[in-house]
């Protein structure tokens, strides 16, 4: 989904990002998609503000790509966030 959400939208998925990553439910690529819509932007654009090519934020997206901590935590910290070990799912 490209289309932009307007700022009450991109308020609210912003808000149940904070609140997953509270619970420990904020999975990666999942989250790489709402917070780069969260921020209304396209692939393309998200890649250009963190450095990355559209490419690359597809991967990240779709699970594929193989992220350095450090582009993680620029990522991030736009939503206040860091990198961290949380605790799994027990299997």
């Amino acid at each position: 989904m490209d289309s932009k959400l307007d700022r009450e939208q991109q308020r609210l998925l912003r808000q149940q990002l904070a609140e997953a990553a509270a619970r420990g439910e904020l999975r990666l690529p999942e989250a790489i998609r709402d917070m780069r819509q969260a921020l209304g932007l396209n692939q393309e654009d998200f890649g250009k503000l963190f450095k990355l090519t559209r490419r690359q934020v597809s991967e990240l997206e779709n699970g594929s790509g193989d992220p350095k901590a450090s582009t993680l935590n620029k990522i991030g910290r736009a939503f206040g966030m860091t990198v961290g070990f949380v605790p799994g799912n027990p299997t």
